[in-house]
């Protein structure tokens, strides 16, 4: 079987961000994987490791220097690289159009991606590729084992989990829980920058990557009015409640 792994470059989790007019910059800082995607190229490794698992391709889309991070996982164990290489803004949709391009090409019995991406927070690109693949999914997963062609997941759901039992092809999602990273070896990263990676275009794909929405407008949060009171005692605090009438 093979599995297919998309992964998104962004800024490292350790460093502090910094914010100019609306959004994170981004020149000169420090990237890596995302992390939830590290975890699903994790996941993806010991299913190749227990027997279950052939190929891992790993795939990205983004600029030119998203190939650090695809090199990344290739030190880490992916067999091979695809770059759909794209310099322009993206919405999720547009992503989810590319990444099924690519498996419609790759053939995979499973792609394994994060649950959601640090930079934007939001988690939608999985669902919409099952959906566009009509392939089954499973979001959230915090366990994952693959017996046949079925798969079974125990995902993180609101006041406890739920099980589900999955016919492959299929889209799961990968929670932080599900597997601890492994870091890659000195060797393999020194090996890794000469592995080769497959570029792509959406062009090529035949995939329109203009944006499904507009930015209307932009503002920042207004200040906070007035200033907090520190206090040295609970009952100091209490004292200061009551006179404010709480």
């Amino acid at each position: 079987m093979k599995i297919l792994v998309p992964i998104k470059r962004v800024v490292d989790h350790a460093v502090r961000v910094r914010v100019v007019d609306g959004a994170v910059a981004r020149e000169g800082v420090r990237m890596a994987i995302n992390p939830y995607d590290e975890v699903a190229l994790e996941a993806a490794l010991r299913l190749r490791e227990s027997g279950l698992a052939t190929e891992i391709v790993a795939v990205t889309l983004g600029a030119a220097r998203a190939v650090e991070q695809l090199r990344t996982a290739r030190a880490m164990g992916a067999d091979r690289l695809t770059h759909v290489v794209h310099e322009g803004p993206q919405d999720a949709l547009a992503v989810a159009r590319c990444l099924a391009a690519v498996a419609r090409r790759e053939g995979p019995g499973l792609i394994l991606a994060g649950k959601q991406d640090t930079d934007t927070d939001a988690g939608a690109v999985g669902p919409m590729l099952a959906g566009l693949l009509g392939w089954a999914q499973a979001t959230a997963a915090s366990s994952l084992k693959v017996e046949g062609h079925q798969a079974f997941v125990t995902r993180e759901v609101e006041g406890g989990t739920q099980d589900l039992r999955l016919r492959l092809p299929a889209v799961v999602t990968c929670e932080l829980n599900l597997a601890q990273p492994r870091k890659a070896p000195l060797p393999a990263v020194i090996k890794a920058k000469a592995a080769p990676v497959e570029a792509l275009t959406p062009d090529g794909l035949g995939i329109d990557m203009a944006l499904g929405y507009e930015v209307v407008s932009l503002s920042e949060p207004p200040p906070r009015a007035g200033l907090g009171v520190r206090v040295d005692s609970p009952e100091a605090l209490a004292s200061i409640l009551r006179e404010k009438g709480f």
